[in-house]
């Protein structure tokens, strides 16, 4: 009697039913997903031959280990050994001091750029090989030239000489090579190859502007952790003006490298030329009182224990007078937190330590040798630190004169003679992949939100009983699709009637188990009057009732098919009869069901048909009349079947005042378009009258992947052929 498809049904995990259900919708889209990856492909193929040629140029700078000038030399002993940091010098190239000079040197505040058909023009262009004109530009200041918007003019090529100039609403002619002044515009143009009639779009940018513009382009980055290896790069549709650019930056930062080694070796001869003067009074003093004290105790001489501990105090002073010199200069660069400063003393505290231990040693030596022996250390740590600074001072002058830096270029800027992007195969692949992706996320995102019907077992799960699942028509969907024109009009829609055009078809099929299913269950009712409705429209109610009633006539009853839909009914076009008088006509006028009734004969097929009649203003109170009371009693009386195919039960409440009239009731739902939740409501709209709803008829029902991979069915292909 039902098809018990949960019967069928092997044993699996929701999750296995989850993805079983995935990858039939996949593949039951895949005509979708391969139009939409296709129309990706072919967007991504376009782009890539129509978009601008992009070309990298790279330079090489090698950043050495810092040098001190000549006073700081000698503290790297002090310390680990350090390397280049890498980061201020990244941030010293894409500074504006550098990057500035550069947009100063090149002009880069102005651009021009030949003005082509929006989006395509300037790709198809090039595949055309036609080359685009130039214009050089060497000064140019528009009143209307801000931080944030640039201004912009237009420039016509007239001829080889002259120019027009559009600026806002004003027009002006201009020459190659003369100074060109209007409404605050000034403008130079140096040189002009283009073809007349060609314009080109002028822009200027401010300075900072600019330098935020080459900034986007510039990328500086370490070649390699602490190897002091910089790589700079930058992209661009000019190689030469790219190359030009990366070679005149990566001057500027060599430039302003000496420039700063310089200024640091200067800093220090300043203050050696300071101390000079000072040390050579301070060593005059300290050896004409050593003479006059040998003159007054008659040339003393120091013994040889005196002597040796001359040399030593001599030596630790010359060290604490080195110390002072670079504590000197270390204090200019470092606070007294920073380890440097601290080595620096930490070292003048133990050779303060030394020379205390050598003033106690000297303390008990008789006082002749000590004062001797007091002065003679004044003389000699006197003229060790004159000749100290003296020779500083010579070094100085030659690193000063000399300064190279610790900055060299390795490789000046090449560009790629490639462009770098866009990449034509990587592009298109992608391409293909990122609509792969989108229509499958399509389809993921539609079987998220779709709760339609899938299968006869979600309705029986539900607790309905499904007397047929009624597959869609190949044959008729073919044919349907030979006249799409017809489909833009709903009221000339193409109407079939299968049973007779192709009653091999497997939709026929699936019609004679539904009159097999209802024979057995009408056979102890004593109304044989049989209503079909829908939950929604396009359910297909209209369908399985004409073609319901060309198989039931096969068995030798007497049947008669009402169109009980007076709205929207159709079923006079599937068997192609008048219209004029019908159901509408019997309950407003009162006239004999036998004068609206037609008769149907196609092939083996006899049946009586009402048809809906002219649509009346209130169907719902014509049906709630007696006369359809009266209508149905005659037809009950003279007919061994009555099918009644009423309208959409959520739609009107025609069909639920019918319902009260007949015996069974069979509820038409639509593949994938209603949901269960629609099914249930359509069922207690009927219990609220005390209708009972006897089956369900799942129609439009696809041999899709979907349904194989989830419930491990589909529709067989058998069919009884016609050699018609």
């Amino acid at each position: 009697m039902t098809t018990m498809i949960k019967n069928k049904q092997t044993a699996s995990s929701p999750d296995e039913g989850e993805l079983g259900r995935y990858i039939g919708e996949l593949i039951d889209h895949r005509k979708m997903i391969m139009v939409i990856t296709g129309c990706f492909l072919i967007i991504g193929a376009i782009y890539s031959f129509l978009a601008s040629p992009i070309y990298q140029a790279n330079a090489l700078i090698q950043v050495e280990q810092k040098q001190g000038n000549a006073i700081l030399d000698s503290l790297n002993q002090m310390l680990p050994d350090s390397q280049p940091i890498s980061a201020p010098e990244i941030s010293l190239i894409q500074s504006r001091m550098v990057v500035g000079q550069t947009v100063d040197d090149l002009n880069l505040q102005i651009d021009v750029e030949k003005k082509y058909f929006p989006v395509v023009g300037k790709g198809l262009e090039r595949l055309f090989g036609e080359g685009a004109g130039t214009v050089s530009v060497s000064k140019l200041s528009i009143p209307t030239t801000t931080d944030v918007n640039p201004g912009k003019i237009q420039l016509k090529v007239v001829n080889d000489k002259s120019y027009e100039v559009v600026f806002l609403d004003t027009t002006a002619m201009g020459e190659v090579g003369q100074l060109f002044q209007k409404e605050g515009v000034t403008l130079l143009v140096d040189e002009m190859h283009a073809k007349p009639g060609e314009t080109f779009v002028i822009t200027e940018f401010s300075r900072l502007a600019a330098m935020d513009r080459l900034l986007e382009s510039l990328v500086v980055a370490d070649q390699g952790k602490d190897t002091g290896m910089l790589e700079l790069k930058l992209s661009g549709e000019d190689k030469a003006q790219i190359t030009k650019i990366l070679d005149n930056i990566s001057y500027h930062y060599l430039a302003q490298n000496i420039d700063r080694q310089a200024a640091q070796d200067a800093k220090s001869l300043q203050f050696l030329n300071q101390q000079l003067p000072k040390v050579r009074s301070d060593l005059d003093q300290a050896e004409n009182k050593l003479n006059a004290y040998r003159q007054q105790k008659d040339s003393v001489d120091l013994s040889l224990e005196a002597k040796a501990v001359l040399d030593q105090v001599v030596n630790v002073d010359n060290q604490l007078n080195e110390l002072t010199f670079r504590e000197a200069e270390v204090s200019q660069l470092y606070t007294k937190e920073h380890p440097t400063y601290k080595a620096l003393l930490e070292k003048r505290g133990t050779l303060q330590q030394e020379r205390a231990k050598l003033n106690k040693q000297v303390s008990s030596m008789p006082s002749t040798q000590q004062e001797v022996l007091r002065l003679s250390r004044d003389v000699e740590s006197g003229r060790a630190v004159y000749m100290q600074l003296l020779n500083r001072q010579q070094e100085l002058s030659i690193a000063k004169s000399s300064a190279i830096g610790n900055v060299r270029i390795v490789d000046n800027a090449v560009a790629s003679p490639k462009p770098v992007r866009p990449q034509k195969g990587i592009l298109i692949i992608s391409s293909g992949i990122i609509g792969f992706i989108l229509s499958v996320a399509l389809v993921l995102l539609r079987i998220f939100f779709h709760r339609g019907i899938d299968s006869a077992d979600q309705l029986e799960q539900a607790g309905f009983n499904v007397y047929a699942s009624v597959p869609k028509s190949d044959w008729m969907v073919k044919r349907i699709r030979l006249k799409p024109h017809r489909l833009l009009d709903k009221k000339n829609s193409p109407t079939h009637f299968l049973a007779a055009e192709n009653p091999a078809d497997l939709a026929i099929e699936a019609v004679r188990n539904l009159r097999t299913s209802l024979h057995f269950n009408m056979l102890d009712l004593n109304n044989n009057i049989l209503m079909i409705s829908g939950a929604t429209p396009d359910a297909g109610k209209t369908f399985i009732s004409s073609n319901l009633a060309a198989i039931m006539s096969l068995t030798g009853k007497k049947l008669l098919l009402i169109d009980a839909d007076m709205r929207r009914g159709t079923a006079h076009k599937v068997f192609k009869v008048s219209n004029d008088v019908g159901l509408s006509n019997i309950l407003t006028t009162k006239i004999s069901p036998a004068t609206a009734i037609t008769k149907v004969s196609m092939d083996e097929y006899n049946f009586d048909f009402l048809p809906r009649g002219k649509s009346p203003a209130n169907p719902a109170e014509l049906l709630m009349g007696s006369e359809l009371s009266t209508l149905l009693k005659w037809a009950k009386e003279n007919y061994d079947l009555v099918i009644i195919d009423t309208p959409p039960v959520l739609a009107v409440t025609d069909a639920v005042i019918i319902g009260r009239h007949v015996g069974t009731l069979l509820l038409v739902a639509r593949y994938q378009t209603n949901t269960v939740r629609e099914i249930e409501v359509s069922i207690n709209r009927f219990a609220q009258c005390d209708i009972h709803v006897k089956a369900c008829v799942l129609n439009m029902m696809e041999n899709s992947f979907r349904s194989y991979y989830t419930y491990g069915y589909g529709h067989n292909s058998y069919a009884y052929s016609d050699k018609k």
